[in-house]
């Protein structure tokens, strides 16, 4: 592939991945109709349950996977973390086996 072919479609990537960036969350630290804000706990508890709750979300407008009212990095850790050990992302089953 020519250098006139490769820089368009780079661009072209480039912009088409920059379009599916997050934005910010203007509910991070405001507290939820109850009070509440998620913190660390709730997203380990919510990435832990979020396969679940996505199959039943499907069917229900009244649940979530992701709760917006969260105080940011924090519960966006313990959430990742969360989706990683209900996945199994400890890396075991990769080991070489006798």
């Amino acid at each position: 592939m020519n250098l006139k072919r490769l820089i368009p479609a780079l661009l072209l990537m480039a912009l088409l991945l920059s379009a599916c960036a997050a934005g910010a969350n203007p509910s991070v630290d405001v507290a939820a109709p109850d009070g509440d804000v998620a913190g660390f706990w709730m997203g380990l508890w919510h990435g832990l349950i979020a396969p679940i709750t996505f199959i039943i979300s499907l069917f229900s407008d009244t649940v979530n996977v992701y709760e917006v009212h969260n105080n940011g990095n924090w519960y966006d850790f313990g959430f990742v973390f969360g989706l990683s050990m209900s996945f199994g992302g400890s890396g075991a089953g990769s080991k070489r086996r006798w």
